[in-house]
């Protein structure tokens, strides 16, 4: 099985082409907008906010499938999270999850995590102990979940972090 290494939470560019990256203002009174991730342009989509609460899976931890929303972004807001893994993956022109391209990071519980609209990403990992999500996206097409199973992947810790 192939091991894939979680990486330190990346900066706004880098994760660009994968969605978002939500962190709380840093100043008193300052604001963060992020509207224009939402929404869906399919008539039957209309917004749906739930909570989650997510038992803790110990590294390594295989990865065996990755999913997508078609017509909505998808964003997770931790609400009681030590730190959690994301994991994404680009697609082929086909629309398929380029599996060998998996993208794994470590993000704090203090930082949210916005997936654009039609982009594979791995379910939600919570580490340390439970946690819980506030998630937000537009549901209500038939197809607002797509899954995709992969060949195993095992993600895992640098042995740097595993010292700390």
């Amino acid at each position: 099985m192939r091991e894939l290494l979680l990486n330190p939470l990346p900066d706004d560019e880098a994760f660009a082409a994968f969605g978002a990256l939500i962190a709380p203002p840093q100043m008193v009174g300052e604001r963060r907008f992020f509207s224009s991730w939402l929404g869906s342009e399919h008539e039957a989509c209309s917004p749906v906010l739930h909570t989650n609460h997510v038992s803790p899976s110990m590294l390594p931890v295989p990865l065996d499938s990755l999913e997508k929303h078609p017509h909505a972004a998808q964003a997770f807001i931790p609400l009681d999270v030590s730190r959690y893994v994301v994991t994404v993956a680009p697609s082929d022109p086909q629309g398929e999850p380029l599996v060998d391209e998996i993208r794994a990071f470590v993000v704090p519980g203090n930082r949210g995590v916005i997936y654009r609209r039609d982009v594979w990403h791995g379910s939600a990992r919570v580490l340390d102990r439970a946690g819980s999500f506030a998630v937000l996206m537009w549901r209500g097409a038939a197809d607002d979940d797509v899954f995709f199973p992969i060949e195993p992947v095992m993600l895992a810790e640098h042995e740097a972090e595993k010292l700390s």
